[in-house]
């Protein structure tokens, strides 16, 4: 499971240090592509492998199916390690994460997360809580 919050930096040529607690769980190599909310999912390989198997399951006869597939698997790309520990983000999904220097890589579970600081505190803000606590109750989830 990932979890946690860090701060860290894109370089100039658009590397980035993977936390060491993420890579232990991200493997050598991963899957970096587009994700909700203007971030991007860093998904280790097993994952993303369960998420493409569902994602084959979607009806192609359907627009709003064929759009979401499209949404992340064409923007897909596998990752390495370097020896540093960093990873090089293509610039189209630097762009679509609005990543320019100040980013936050975040645990969600089964995934990475990575945000610009900037979109990060836009979206993430708290002060809803109790009324996201109340739909979660209604989804099953009560604490």
């Amino acid at each position: 499971m990932f979890m946690g919050e860090y701060n860290h930096t894109i370089d100039t040529k658009g590397r980035l240090i993977i936390p060491a607690k993420f890579r232990e769980q991200l493997g050598n190599e991963f899957v970096v592509t587009k994700g909700l909310d203007g971030c991007l999912f860093v998904f280790p390989m097993n994952e993303w492998e369960l998420f493409e198997q569902k994602l084959r399951t979607l009806p192609l006869t359907q627009k709003s199916a064929r759009k979401f597939t499209r949404f992340f698997v064409a923007g897909a790309t596998e990752c390495e390690l370097d020896k540093q520990g960093r990873i090089l983000l293509p610039q189209t999904l630097r762009e679509f994460a609005q990543l320019e220097k100040d980013v936050v890589l975040s645990g969600n579970l089964n995934r990475v997360e990575i945000w610009s600081k900037a979109n990060w505190t836009d979206n993430n803000a708290y002060d809803d809580m109790d009324d996201i606590a109340e739909q979660m109750t209604d989804l099953g989830l009560g604490i």
